[in-house]
């Protein structure tokens, strides 16, 4: 016999995150086969937490893998919402890139 608050075998656990600097928010969820990942973040709630996260400028992914919002879960998932970045990380290799090679001229080290 079942116990009534036992998960439907189509029902599987993912998990909801989001992060900001000062805080760090990781929803367990419990959800049916073939939901989505926009699905799951609307059933999480983290929405009306946090105001500020649009889906439509936010990117998403799983375990720090961008994928599309239609994506469907699987069992153990991490559902991951990523903030804007500050700055451009390419942009920001160049510049130490750039730094290193001025600071490395003439082929030994400045004393």
């Amino acid at each position: 016999m079942e116990e009534n608050n036992a998960p439907r075998s189509s029902q599987f656990l993912v998990e909801v995150a989001y992060a900001k600097p000062d805080v760090q928010v990781i929803t367990p969820l419990l959800v049916d086969a073939g939901t989505t990942l926009e699905q799951a973040i609307h059933l999480s709630g983290i929405l009306d937490v946090f105001p500020e996260i649009d889906l439509n400028k936010n990117k998403v992914g799983i375990f720090s893998k961008l994928v599309k919002k239609d994506t469907v879960l699987r069992e153990k998932d991490r559902v991951e919402i990523y903030r804007p970045l500050i700055a451009d990380p390419k942009e920001v290799r160049k510049q130490r890139a750039a730094e290193g090679k001025v600071m490395k001229k003439g082929g030994g080290n400045v004393q």
